[in-house]
């Protein structure tokens, strides 16, 4: 009964901020612009959860996340370009496929590649992030339709709000239902200590790729929502300074904390569109020193992140009085 409870303020909490952008839109409060800004903070938030998993819960170093955001992008945009023309079952086959082209190459360089650990890992991700980015630049020389280093138009905007809403939803449920189960628990005993829980028997090889393959095929759920959001896909969207965006967005929020990952996200994008009013074309030029500004106060201020592995009562399931109980009672030699 008492889950029954929280799943329900889970879900009056996202009804409420629903019907609440819904209301703010209809008074004319949130221009189409901001709105833009709103829809890219939920899909940047799908991507981030991914990375959450991968780093934050699972303490594998990656900095090529940005490479399958792309991926699934690219997937998304020429399927539906090609043969979907915004029609809405093509529109969600396009959607799928995104996150199963990412999550395939996920698997496909993570069984070598996982064996690595801590900054040659971050190495190797960061290599195929950059094979990654060479390919989207000259995909064009394979296939015209890429569009190459001049990028690729013409992707039905069929992603609204409410599309996108209902799917960040969804993923934070998947996510937060991923990492207080088993799986979830072999994941973070993987990051505390890696040798301790090879020996208490979890299979580490496998905890590292379930976590990797699931956290790279929400970034190309992400890139796929981008895509018919965006109407102009660009290599330089998916550079290292994008894989970069993630992994601080997971840094801030503080490592193994959904709830962390969900605010930070949301919060990072409004903070950039913020600067960039700001900088205007400025903003390009000093961005990297932004980001490592931000980074050196955080860590200085609070090297835990914003929220310090901490959730939000509503996302931690709830454990029965009566099994609690139990428990303690087993310990005391009553029971």
């Amino acid at each position: 009964m008492k889950f029954s409870r929280q799943a329900a303020v889970i879900l009056a909490v996202a009804i409420a901020f629903y019907v609440l952008v819904q209301v703010l839109v209809g008074t004319g409060l949130i221009n189409p612009y901001w709105q833009m800004v709103l829809d890219q903070s939920l899909i940047i938030t799908i991507g981030a959860l991914g990375l959450s998993l991968i780093y934050g819960f699972t303490g594998q170093f990656s900095l090529g996340h940005a490479a399958f955001y792309g991926l699934g992008a690219y997937t998304a945009g020429v399927i539906d370009k090609l043969w979907g023309h915004g029609f809405f079952p093509y529109f969600l086959l396009s959607l799928l496929a995104g996150a199963f082209v990412a999550g395939f190459l996920a698997l496909v360089i993570g069984l070598p590649i996982l064996r690595l650990r801590s900054d040659y890992l971050g190495i190797a991700t960061l290599g195929f992030g950059i094979i990654v980015k060479v390919a989207m630049d000259n995909g064009n020389k394979i296939w015209p339709v890429l569009g190459g280093a001049t990028g690729m138009s013409g992707t039905p905007q069929v992603a609204n709000f409410s599309i996108i809403f209902v799917a960040a939803f969804l993923m934070i449920l998947l996510v937060r239902n991923f990492i207080f189960s088993s799986y979830g628990r072999a994941c973070t005993a993987v990051r505390e200590d890696e040798i301790a829980a090879d020996v208490m028997g979890v299979d580490t090889t496998r905890t590292k790729v379930v976590a990797f393959v699931l956290g790279c095929a929400l970034a190309g759920l992400a890139g796929g929502f981008y895509a018919h959001r965006y109407p102009f896909l660009h290599p330089s969207s998916f550079d290292f300074l994008k894989s970069f965006d993630f992994l601080l967005i997971v840094v801030l929020g503080g490592l193994g904390s959904l709830t962390g990952t969900i605010i930070t996200a949301v919060g990072w994008v409004f903070l950039l569109e913020g600067l960039r009013m700001v900088l205007g074309q400025n903003f390009i030029d000093f961005r990297g020193v932004i980001y490592a500004l931000i980074l050196i106060v955080t860590i200085i201020l609070r090297p835990q992140g914003i929220f310090g592995g901490r959730e939000w009562k509503m996302f931690v399931p709830a454990i029965s009085t009566a099994g609690r109980d139990k428990k303690e009672a087993e310990k005391d030699g009553v029971a």
